[in-house]
């Protein structure tokens, strides 16, 4: 990763600007306010008036630069830090912490953390247009996973003990991620206030063929909604059994030992409002992981592609909206 730290778009705003156009435009400028693609209604204004990048659209008369409409739009930090924060959270395994990246950027803990919640937005992948995963032949496997403290207080029941739904639960009181993975392709998590049946089929009928076959633990959760599948197997992790054959969930509780590992040791604190933001930055990366031949620098460009479209704006109380 050093050599990749001195490459001047991590050092130099400008060739970061031109780093970044060509990964946004690269068959020249988009106007981003009409849509105008003519390179001869586009111009780039130069001189002292005016800052490198600016360009003018003379089909409706606005003027942009690259970061218009985009999660960097309105940010008074050069570019070529949020090209190297981009960097650090697309390279690092386990993520890296807005303290960290305060450090390294020479930039506040606060706006480290605005930028973080930036670069994440641009991560969110649309999952509607990639469609379902697994598919004839395939298999895909589905897990739930606690972690951490709810900001929901749990129920109790008359004895004072906390409610334990039917089927497998994690301690009550604790937050609910419900994973699938097409075995050898890409994952999906989700936070969900509770582990149920219900909540359960509609993330598995939403997010997977249902011609694949579905690999499961001895959870009930599973069992109606496996029915509407191709095939369902599961392996009994309470009878010490974790693979029958090619028959496990291994895969999934992979990703979730990736992700608690992250949570617990380089985030530690994490509001719950803010959960499904950490999971789609560790999903984004399992999504294009060495194993599949991507590389820091491809990865990097995949979410500087995911930048476009996205704003992530926060308001303080007495303060104006921060974008």
């Amino acid at each position: 990763m050093s050599a990749d730290l001195a490459n001047p778009i991590f050092q130099d705003a400008d060739k970061a600007r031109e780093y970044l156009e060509a990964q946004r435009w690269p068959n020249g400028a988009i106007c981003p306010h009409c849509g105008n693609a003519d390179p001869d209604a586009i111009r780039a204004l130069k001189g002292k008036s005016h800052r490198p990048g600016v360009y003018q659209c003379n089909a409706c008369r606005e003027q942009f630069t690259v970061t218009v409409g985009t999660v960097f739009e309105r940010s008074k930090i050069p570019l070529n830090k949020w090209l190297l924060a981009t960097h650090l959270m697309c390279a690092s395994k386990k993520g890296i912490s807005a303290h960290q990246l305060h450090r390294m950027l020479g930039v506040t803990y606060k706006t480290a953390w605005f930028m973080a919640h930036r670069i994440r937005e641009a991560m969110r992948e649309d999952t509607a247009s990639s469609g379902p995963l697994g598919g004839e032949g395939k298999i895909v496997e589905a897990d739930e996973t606690y972690f951490g403290k709810t900001d929901i207080q749990p129920k109790v029941t008359t004895s004072g003990r906390p409610f334990i739904k039917s089927g497998k639960t994690g301690p009550s009181g604790k937050r609910a991620v419900v994973g699938l993975v097409e075995r050898g392709g890409k994952v999906r998590t989700f936070h969900v206030e509770k582990a149920t049946k219900q909540t359960v089929r509609d993330i598995l009928v939403q997010n997977a063929s249902r011609k694949s076959t579905l690999h499961t633990d001895e959870s009930k959760l599973y069992v109606e909604t496996g029915k509407e599948f191709e095939a369902h197997h599961s392996v009994r992790h309470s009878a010490g059994e974790y693979v029958r054959g090619t028959i496990h969930s291994n895969t999934i509780e992979n990703v979730f030992s990736v992700f608690k590992r992250g949570m617990r040791g380089t985030y530690q604190h994490c509001g719950e409002a803010h959960l499904h933001r950490y999971l789609t930055e560790f999903d984004f990366r399992y999504n294009r992981r060495s194993a599949l031949g991507m590389t820091d620098r491809e990865r990097t460009d995949d979410a500087l592609k995911g930048i476009e479209g996205k704003r992530l704006t926060y308001r303080r109380i007495g303060e104006a909206t921060i974008g």
